[in-house]
């Protein structure tokens, strides 16, 4: 039975290793996939998913306009697709979640979601949101903060170092820009009581 599916976690996790890995599960059995990744982030360039260890795959990009499940029926009349993968998951709309959850539910083909659950502020990012209320099935990808403790937390750090408390809620960065961190350190670096 198809289920909708999301991975989420903290910056630097793994997720997107995770996605090309499970993808590649599916090629290798001569099974094919079909990836998806929001436009927005195009760091490894536009349609690509790339990982920080150096796997990579093209993909079809999505704007938030975009209706993902005209776009997954297009391309499952192309041809059999064994599973449907979304890297960015944040960045779907509600709207979007919902086009997802009715591929599972009236394509009957599987959906896996990876994203990011928390912005900077520690606030839901609207796909994340979504998801958690929608997904079957849902798994933390876990990493850690320095100080070895799970990261569920992460910091923007403005061009001074420092992290910030405001500003939009998308910004594309990497390691330069963002830093995962256990609650208790994310509380530390956002000026809040930890005593």
């Amino acid at each position: 039975m198809a289920k909708l599916h999301f991975h989420y976690s903290t910056m630097n996790a793994g997720k997107s290793t995770l996605l090309l890995q499970a993808a590649h599960n599916y090629i290798e059995r001569g099974m094919q996939t079909y990836l998806l990744t929001a436009r927005i982030d195009d760091r490894a360039g536009e349609g690509r998913i790339a990982s920080r260890i150096g796997i990579a795959s093209p993909a079809d990009a999505f704007d938030p306009a975009d209706d993902l499940f005209a776009m997954i029926s297009a391309r499952l009349a192309g041809g059999p697709c064994a599973c449907i993968f979304v890297d960015e998951a944040q960045f779907l709309t509600r709207t979007q979640v919902w086009q997802l959850a009715r591929v599972v539910d009236d394509l009957g083909t599987p959906v896996m979601c990876y994203g990011l659950r928390v912005d900077f502020r520690g606030e839901l990012f609207e796909g994340s949101a979504a998801l958690l209320a929608l997904a079957d099935e849902m798994r933390e990808v876990r990493t850690i903060c320095h100080c070895g403790r799970k990261a569920t937390m992460v910091v923007r750090r403005g061009p001074d170092g420092q992290a910030l408390r405001e500003g939009a809620q998308i910004q594309i960065g990497g390691n330069e820009t963002y830093v995962s961190l256990c609650r208790r350190h994310w509380r530390e670096e956002m000026g809040e009581p930890t005593t």
